[in-house]
């Protein structure tokens, strides 16, 4: 059978996908007319020659340093630091105004720590221990007390030496002992420590038996201090010195 031969650079493609054999060719083929690659070819310079005359459209140019429309310019203005340094002055001056002039006690109860205070100035920092927090119930149905440390502005209403502490009702209900009837039964001497500074409502700042515990939040509300803090602040406070409990 004659072999029909296609001249090399005729403009006739083979069929999509058809396979070429002619001799030394062993390929898949699909063949662009140079006709139409020419075309594809004009077409692409003249947009390059277009975007290359009269561009994108786009027009960029940098901001000058001074324009409104700057990132520094939209930043608020700085606030006058002579009208701030007198707003600071006018605060300090309204809080020292509130500050008690003698001696007055802060206690930290969060951190534990009682801070004797003559005006500004720290005359003692020291460890205490403040309300547990911890709920106490009478059986079931019966009464229940919370042992915290209420917060606030008090004053020194009494000042004891060797005070004695009178059991209330939850005492033997967490000790787990019937409540007497007896008042006298009530009466426990020495748990207190040598001195009271008697604060109303039953909460005193006293001292302790077990001062390994002082810095623990372990007391039914009243404040403890150990033995030489709760001497000084006993000599340095006289009745109606401020506490204030926060």
């Amino acid at each position: 059978m004659p072999e029909t031969r296609i001249p090399r650079d005729a403009d006739v493609p083979f069929p999509a996908g058809a396979l070429d054999r002619r001799p030394g060719r062993v390929a898949i083929v699909a063949v662009v007319p140079r006709s139409r690659v020419a075309r594809i070819a004009i077409a692409i310079v003249a947009v390059v020659a277009a975007v290359v005359v009269w561009g994108t459209g786009y027009v960029y140019r940098p901001m000058a340093a001074d324009d409104g429309r700057s990132i520094a310019s939209a930043a608020p203005a700085p606030e006058n630091p002579a009208r701030l340094r007198s707003e600071r002055d006018k605060l300090a001056a309204a809080l020292r105004k509130k500050t008690p002039s003698g001696h007055y006690i802060v206690v930290d109860q969060t951190n534990n720590r009682l801070y004797l205070k003559r005006g500004e100035e720290t005359v003692l920092s020291a460890v205490c221990s403040a309300g547990s927090g911890m709920i106490l119930h009478e059986g079931e149905g019966g009464r229940s007390w919370i042992f915290d440390t209420p917060r606030g502005a008090f004053k020194v209403r009494n000042k004891i030496e060797n005070p004695v502490w009178r059991k209330p009702d939850w005492a033997f209900v967490e000790e787990n002992k019937p409540i007497p009837a007896d008042p006298s039964e009530r009466l426990e001497y020495g748990s207190l420590g040598e001195y009271g500074l008697y604060l109303g409502d039953g909460y005193l700042i006293h001292g302790t038996l077990y001062e390994r515990l002082l810095g623990r939040s372990v007391t039914h509300g009243c404040i403890r201090l150990g033995r030489d803090d709760l001497r000084q602040v006993y000599r340095e406070t006289r009745i109606g010195t401020p506490v204030f409990i926060f």
